[in-house]
């Protein structure tokens, strides 16, 4: 029986070319804005770390000057100073403890084909590789003895690995950087999570770093980060004190991120932050109230504003107009089906079922909504193509990407739509009476 009203819903839409064209053309342009926008929040709203969300936190503390707050209302930095994460690297019972900073090195390839490049680097501590969990292709982290000894060890990304090392195990080969060699320890598989949870501080979207060192080695370059530095007074700067001065300054410029092993340990960790900075008030540091954070993922990226207020907004407008475009449609079939009214009595006369003529234009309804949602697929895939090519080269780039789960959803989206959508048009046609045909023809 399907099979015969999938052939009725053919001969059907053939018989009214111009009238099936806007009804797919509504519904595909409909759904290929509201899939479009939809995608970009889907990306900006994920959590790479969504499976241990609640375990693993982001360390702040609220060093900033007396007079005003770091952000208003009473937000403290979302960075921290070098004192206070080596303080806490050393104290505080955590499972793991990462922390990290960004800064753009030379690469110099063995190859004599390849020239030197500048690379960003992230300087961290061997807690970053299980705390956020990037897929290990060959080798492994640094332990803390690396860590302790600024031992000249590296972990390459994957493209890095694929461009350098031509996409071989490299693990024990040698990468110059920044004119000193380091030995291949690891090497990541494709890697870009999305947003950027261990730095979102200046852009939560865009490319990872490609080479990762460790955390000391950094520190005894006197190197700064390469992104967000700053200080609430005018002593807080490097160029007054020297690096020895700008480390033990409360300038801010350091991620620090912790993996607790359960709740009790998450509590038992929040004391000892407040303990700490009640220690630290005591020779004259953190002016302000006690103000420290200890937030899950999802309540640091809800902090950050990962997620903007427009891009919620452009969301709901899309939809609106998607309900606009279903309205059209509910109008288009309304005409259709009722046009067909001759053709529905005959049928009731020589034995057609209401439920038999349901499904029937139910199906054709349904018909229009998958050629919809073909053409409204095409066009979110337009619509994000250009997207990347309006932000080729920024962080707003990587938004622009669908998955295959997006394209059931917006199959299944479409589908929905057109079934809801003629709903009311198929029920009108069923009321038709059939000896009130008969009688006009």
């Amino acid at each position: 029986m399907f099979r015969y009203n999938l052939w009725l819903a053919a001969v059907s839409l053939k018989r009214n070319p111009v009238l099936t064209a806007l009804m797919i053309a509504a519904i595909g342009l409909g759904i290929g804005m509201s899939m479009t926008s939809f995608t970009v929040l889907s990306t900006m709203s994920g959590n790479p770390l969504a499976h241990k969300n609640e375990l693993v936190r982001r360390v702040q503390l609220d060093n900033w000057g007396a007079e005003q707050p770091f952000r208003e209302p009473n937000e403290p930095p979302e960075l921290m100073s070098y004192r206070d994460v080596t303080n806490l690297l050393e104290k505080g019972e955590a499972q793991y403890k990462a922390a990290s900073f960004p800064n753009v090195l030379p690469l110099e390839p063995a190859q004599r084909e390849l020239t030197p490049y500048m690379i960003q680097v992230l300087f961290a501590t061997g807690d970053f590789f299980p705390v956020f969990e990037p897929p290990m292709r060959y080798g492994q982290g640094w332990g803390k003895a690396e860590d302790r000894d600024a031992t000249r060890v590296v972990v390459v990304g994957h493209e890095t690995n694929e461009k350098v090392f031509g996409g071989e195990n490299s693990v024990g080969r040698k990468l110059r950087i920044g004119g000193e060699d380091y030995a291949v320890v690891g090497v990541l598989g494709p890697w870009n999570p999305q947003p950027k949870v261990h730095h979102v501080s200046n852009g939560a979207f865009g490319g990872v770093e490609e080479v990762f060192v460790p955390f000391a080695i950094g520190i005894e370059k006197e190197l700064q980060s390469s992104s967000n530095n700053s200080c609430w007074s005018e002593g807080d700067d490097d160029d007054a004190t020297g690096y020895r001065g700008w480390l033990e300054s409360d300038c801010v410029w350091l991620d620090l991120t912790v993996q607790l092993k359960d709740q009790e340990q998450v509590a038992a960790y929040r004391r000892f932050l407040d303990d700490y900075v009640r220690e630290e008030k005591k020779a004259g540091r953190f002016p302000r109230e006690l103000n420290n954070r200890l937030y899950s993922v999802s309540e640091w990226l809800s902090a950050q504003k990962v997620v903007s207020r427009d891009a919620r907004t452009q969301v709901w407008l899309a939809f609106a107009f998607l309900l606009v475009c279903l309205l059209n449609t509910v109008g288009l079939l309304l005409a259709k089906f009722l046009g067909k009214s001759s053709e529905i009595g005959l049928r009731r006369a020589v034995g057609a079922s209401k439920p038999q003529l349901f499904a029937q234009f139910l199906t054709e309804s349904a018909v229009v909504g998958v050629v919809g949602g073909v053409l409204g697929l095409a066009l979110s895939l337009l619509g994000l193509l250009a997207l990347r090519t309006l932000y080729a080269g920024t962080s707003q780039e990587e938004l622009a990407h669908m998955d295959w789960n997006l394209v059931l959803v917006t199959m299944g989206v479409a589908l929905v739509a057109s079934l809801l959508a003629g709903l009311y048009p198929t029920w009108r046609a069923c009321q038709v009476q059939p000896a009130t045909q008969l009688k006009t023809q």
